[in-house]
């Protein structure tokens, strides 16, 4: 039984299948890990192909698109947190074209084109009036790793040719069983209908009956000689979307603009959090004639390239590599989002922006720009500086109490921290930074459902997407014309929080949320569910109430008390707003700050307006 850790590749499929085509081109299977959390919700084809460790996932049955796809390859990035290699191989339907010969049975390599990484999602964008669709996202190309197996693979089919025909053959042989569904069918039932051709809705006879095979309806082709490679490799752009392609008039519109080469339905999920290459035999012609005669075949021919890919001497180097340059797909997934983000800052990204604000229209940020305007220079240095604070912030899953009196300052200091936290993980963009201030003045804004929804917006809003969990969510409800569920918002919160490897989550004022106690309760519940699947750290300020004290009594814990130098450093501040009499008086200045320096023991200071006034009543 090999350790997961082990595995370097990770291979996902959307079908039965894909998954038994990749299965037979194992060279040995391994046991199933026992290491495996009880929460995996994948099933998981274990096993040796070449010289590298292989996790194959698959699809649960009946699920198809890019969320369900992405879900798939979250789960396995942690089970298997060392996969270098990303995957995703099986069908897909051709987008033949004058440029382009393709045949079923022949595969599909993505590669960038046409200003594309290798897959376009084209169910994601904007259609405006007398133009043409535009997507507002960008999906990023295949690691740098794999563009050179594809590359240097290229080059050696076009010199010597490949022997994928005969590789299919061989793993039929050992699985005599798999040769009646993934054997190649009769070329002759490889037809290509002109685009005006429409299978009867409805009908599903075999298009020889329906359709016919009248030379005046089919796109004839010349046969391919024994000189050219069968089937052939292509390389170019995937059209992946959360819907089938069964329209020849839109396949063909897709391809003269994208020089599209095949659509499916699952990479879209993939490309931004598991980064990988796309491979796909052709199993029909993305038209209304579809059926599944060449699907097994298509299965086996894609297998068979990545199997010829995976064996590629620096594929096999990357793969069993230690050096800390070569990145898991965890790592890379960083870069990505860094470049991703900086992308749709620069789009109008109408969507986006409306599934945030359908979440909650409350905005925390503005009341922390407004606090750190405030904020005098140096002030909570000490807290910063403190061994409680550095302990927190050392190790993940720490939750950090800090009670005060009121006006000891507490929100300056969460404030403070805030600052502190996104100065630090500015450039960790799986670092995501959470907080909600609570105030008894905003109790409509803070129920029990506001403050789950405002943690999920702020986890959305480190996102260089709207995450697939919040996207279904979204259309959930909004097919219903409802709010989210309590269940909804808790799954939906769950898988966000995953996707981030370092999680921050403040609380400042916890007493001052006006929720029953109950509710409050029901709510730090979630919170530390949240800490317990993702390792969060937690940061909570309160008065001194007996309940809440009591609830984090095992917590660290550093009360906030307003230091003299804080203290003094405001003092200063506005003194320099004081009238000149003072400004020009040594012994006044430090009568006040000495009687307010002790009059506030313990307090953050917040002078009075009319308290120059009082002074030159005094003097």
């Amino acid at each position: 039984m090999v350790d997961p850790n082990e595995y370097t590749v990770g291979w996902i499929c959307a079908i039965t299948t894909e998954y038994v085509a990749a299965q037979a081109f194992l060279d040995e299977k391994h046991e199933s890990s026992a290491y495996l959390s009880p929460q995996n919700k994948n099933d998981y084809t274990l096993g040796r192909l070449a010289n590298h460790n292989v996790v194959i996932a698959v699809l649960p049955i009946g699920e198809y698109g890019t969320s369900s796809a992405a879900r798939v390859a979250e789960t396995m990035l942690h089970s298997f947190p060392n996969v270098r290699i990303g995957l995703m191989v099986g069908i897909g339907g051709g987008a033949p074209s004058a440029d382009h010969d393709i045949r079923l049975g022949d595969i599909v390599v993505s590669t960038p084109s046409n200003n594309h990484g290798g897959v376009f999602q084209y169910d994601y964008g904007k259609t405006i009036q007398g133009q043409r669709f535009f997507p507002t996202g960008y999906l990023d190309q295949p690691p740098a790793v794999l563009r050179a197996a594809v590359n240097g693979l290229q080059a050696r089919y076009e010199i010597e040719g490949h022997h994928l025909a005969g590789d299919i053959d061989q793993a039929l042989e050992r699985n005599p069983r798999l040769r009646k569904k993934y054997g190649r069918p009769d070329p002759a039932s490889d037809r290509l209908y002109q685009s005006h051709i429409v299978h009867p809705p409805h009908d599903k006879s075999n298009c020889t009956i329906s359709c016919g095979d009248d030379p005046s309806t089919l796109v004839l082709r010349n046969p391919r000689t024994e000189d050219e490679d069968s089937p052939i490799v292509h390389y170019g752009l995937v059209a992946s979307a959360n819907q089938l392609m069964k329209d020849a008039c839109m396949r063909d519109k897709l391809t003269m603009e994208k020089d599209v080469l095949c659509f499916e339905m699952e990479a879209a999920g993939l490309m931004n959090h598991f980064p990988c290459l796309v491979i796909r035999g052709i199993c029909d012609y993305s038209d209304s004639h579809k059926n599944k005669a060449w699907q097994g075949y298509a299965a086996m021919a894609a297998a068979a390239y990545t199997k010829d890919v995976s064996l590629t001497s620096f594929l096999i180097l990357v793969s069993h590599t230690n050096d800390s340059s070569v990145k898991t797909i965890h790592e890379t997934t960083q870069d990505i989002d860094r470049g991703v983000k900086r992308l749709r800052q620069l789009g109008d990204d109408q969507e986006y922006q409306a599934v945030i604000n359908w979440l909650t229209p409350v905005n925390y940020a503005l009341q922390q720009n407004d606090f750190i305007a405030r904020r005098q220079e140096g002030t909570g240095e000490w807290f910063l500086n403190s061994t409680e604070f550095k302990q927190w912030l050392s190790q993940s899953k720490q939750t950090l109490f800090c009670p005060g009196m009121p006006g000891a300052g507490k929100t300056m200091i969460t404030a403070t921290v805030i600052d502190h936290l996104y100065r630090t993980y500015q450039n960790k963009p799986k670092t995501s930074i959470t907080y909600i201030y609570c105030n008894f003045r905003q109790q409509h804004q803070q129920r029990y459902t506001d403050l789950l929804l405002s943690l999920l917006k702020q986890l959305v809003q480190g996102q260089p997407f709207i995450p697939n969990a919040v996207r279904v969510l979204y259309d959930e409800c909004k097919g219903r014309g409802s709010r989210p569920s309590h269940e909804g918002i808790l799954s939906t919160l769950y898988s966000v929080a995953a996707s981030y490897s370092r999680l921050f989550i403040l609380i400042d004022a916890l007493d001052e949320c006006q929720v029953s106690n109950e509710d409050r309760e029901r709510f730090l519940r979630i919170v530390f569910g949240v800490q317990e699947r993702t390792k969060a750290n937690i940061l909570v300020t309160s008065r001194f109430v007996h309940e809440i004290e009591k609830r984090f009594g095992e917590s660290i814990r550093l009360e906030i008390r307003a230091s003299d130098m804080d203290v003094q450093r405001y003092i200063e501040q506005r003194l320099q707003s004081f009238p000149s009499f003072v400004l020009h008086n040594p012994a006044l200045q430090a009568e006040i700050k000495t009687n307010l320096a002790r009059a506030v023991e313990g307090m953050s200071v917040s002078l009075d307006d009319n308290y120059p006034d009082a002074l030159a009543d005094k003097y």
